[in-house]
This record gives structure tokens, sequence and C-alpha cells, in this order.
């Protein structure tokens, strides 16, 4: 998650201004929302986690349409639309796996 977060990160720096504080200041918040989950989830029992994994899950799932939205409006371009959705493909893998194993009994 933080080598995502630091990609975008140095993206939103230059993201063009009539979006920069509106879509970009909601994938920043998205993205602190969905490792702040992930976090808590990382230091809770089994049974907590599956609702902190949940709530990661609908922030992060959020994130990604936000993003494509930016990108569809030209705020962000294919390059580094597609260099954010490779890392968060392996965030989303990785989340699922985590939610798979902590709902089996």
């Amino acid at each position: 998650m933080i080598v995502a977060y630091k990609l975008w990160h140095g993206y939103w720096i230059r993201f063009p201004k009539h979006t920069k504080f509106s879509l970009g200041s909601k994938i920043d918040s998205l993205f602190l929302e969905t490792a702040e989950q992930l976090f808590i989830a990382s230091h809770k029992t089994k049974e907590q986690k599956i609702y902190y994994l949940e709530k990661a899950s609908e922030r992060f799932d959020l994130l990604k349409f936000i993003l494509q939205i930016s990108w569809e409006i030209g705020s962000i371009d294919i390059k580094k639309y597609i260099a954010l959705s490779e890392k968060l493909s392996e965030i989303g893998k990785m989340l699922g796996g985590w939610q798979k194993q902590t709902k089996t009994p």
C-alpha cells in the first residue's frame, strides 16, 4: 500500500489545479483511509479483522472508481493510470486473500 501511495502522491502534486482539490484530494483521502483500515485490521483478532477488512475493501473499491473518473476526464494520463492500476490490482488480490483467509473457519 505504501508503494502505491508514494506513486500516487508523486502524481497528485502535478494534478491539474481545477481537479487537484476535488478528485485529487478525494483519492488521497481514500488511499489513507484504506491504509488506516488495513493497519487497524492487522492488530485485531481474527473475528475483529472481518469488520476492518470489509471497511478497507469498501474504501479501496471507491478509490479505484474515483481514480478511473480522474483518468476519464483527463486529470491523469493513461501511463500514470496504468502504473497505479497495476499496483492497486496487486493490493486488491492481497486484500481479497486476506478477507477469504479471515472468513474461513
